[in-house]
């Protein structure tokens, strides 16, 4: 355990123009809470995670940023312990600490600019659950590409296939894992979200197809 935790922390100062992935990694971070924020207030359903961490902290009376920042903590631990060094770094932190907190930020702005029922209509939440989409899904492939370490919960899917499902492709493990965060969400708040679903589905995809784009992959 000594050396992994050597590695780890290793891992967080060596990669090549770290202050730069850092400022990129956060400023990432910050755009996914604001579309985030924007999904949820569109109300047709975000990304599994944030799905499932905004119907328990509805369920138990807690804010959004403090109850995804103890999950967090938790399942970090566990990368901590089953995972490997190149799960983490300060992506993983950023991603720990600020989107929560910054979700609760704009939503908070959103409460004050918006007026009371402006996204009552479809076609008012629709309009806004679109480019909000877009933003997160290219914020999202941005920090996945920063070099800086995944979320815990992202790094959990990793560490089944790497540890326990070595035979099953990555993308069935991943979406089981989404589905599950769906369940979890549905058994808190009694509702299932067609974007979540179709995010389920599509989200590592379409983030994977916009980061060949903007970084030139092959």
């Amino acid at each position: 355990m000594k050396d992994k935790i050597v590695k780890i922390l290793k891992g967080f100062i060596t990669p090549d123009q770290l202050a730069k992935r850092i400022v990129l990694v956060v400023v990432a971070c910050s755009f996914m809470a604001f579309s985030a924020s924007l999904l949820l207030l569109a109300d047709l359903g975000t990304d599994s995670y944030t799905n499932m961490n905004q119907a328990i902290a509805n369920y138990i009376g807690w804010t959004f940023g403090n109850w995804q920042t103890l999950i967090n903590v938790i399942l970090f631990i566990l990368v901590v312990i089953f995972g490997t060094d190149n799960n983490l770094g300060f992506g993983t932190l950023a991603n720990m600490f600020l989107i929560g907190y910054e979700v609760d930020f704009f939503s908070w702005i959103w409460s004050k600019v918006f007026p009371v029922g402006l996204f009552d209509t479809m076609g008012n939440r629709v309009a806004l659950m679109i480019p909000a989409l877009i933003v997160f899904i290219i914020s999202a492939a941005v920090y996945m590409n920063a070099g800086l370490g995944t979320s815990p919960c992202d790094a959990i899917s990793f560490i089944v296939k790497d540890r326990w499902l070595k035979k099953i492709p990555f993308t069935a493990i991943r979406m089981t894992y989404d589905f599950l965060l769906i369940a979890i969400a549905f058994v808190f708040s009694g509702r299932l979200y067609p974007v979540t679903i179709l995010m389920a589905l599509f989200l590592g995809a379409a983030v994977e197809y916009t980061a060949k784009l903007m970084f030139r992959r092959k």
